[in-house]
């Protein structure tokens, strides 16, 4: 596995960078500030996971005036549009909180 993967893949298990890359997948005219919000994280860490996700191909910056708007690329968009599937699909396990506490 190439050092760039695995910075990848440990990146997209963490919660704060999987909330940012769906909600730019949700939302339009997203710029950091915003996402900061969605993902209740801080701006510079919002910044870096960004700057992750541009060197690994998954956005792009647009600057308008004085706002740098975030798109997703194609591949950001399937990512992005797995990752929600993945969201999905664990909202719907159940744990038993009761028995885990027993043990």
């Amino acid at each position: 596995m190439t050092k760039k993967r695995g910075v990848l893949n440990e990146l997209m298990l963490h919660e704060k960078p999987v909330r940012i890359l769906v909600a730019l997948r949700v939302k339009e005219n997203n710029y950091a500030s915003r996402l900061m919000k969605a993902a209740d994280c801080t701006y510079s860490h919002t910044v870096k996971i960004l700057d992750s996700f541009k060197k690994a191909g998954l956005i792009i910056f647009e600057k308008k005036g004085r706002v740098k708007h975030i798109k997703l690329t194609h591949l950001g968009k399937d990512v992005a549009s797995d990752l929600e599937c993945v969201l999905k699909k664990l909202s719907k396990v159940k744990i038993d909180r009761k028995s885990e506490k027993k043990k």
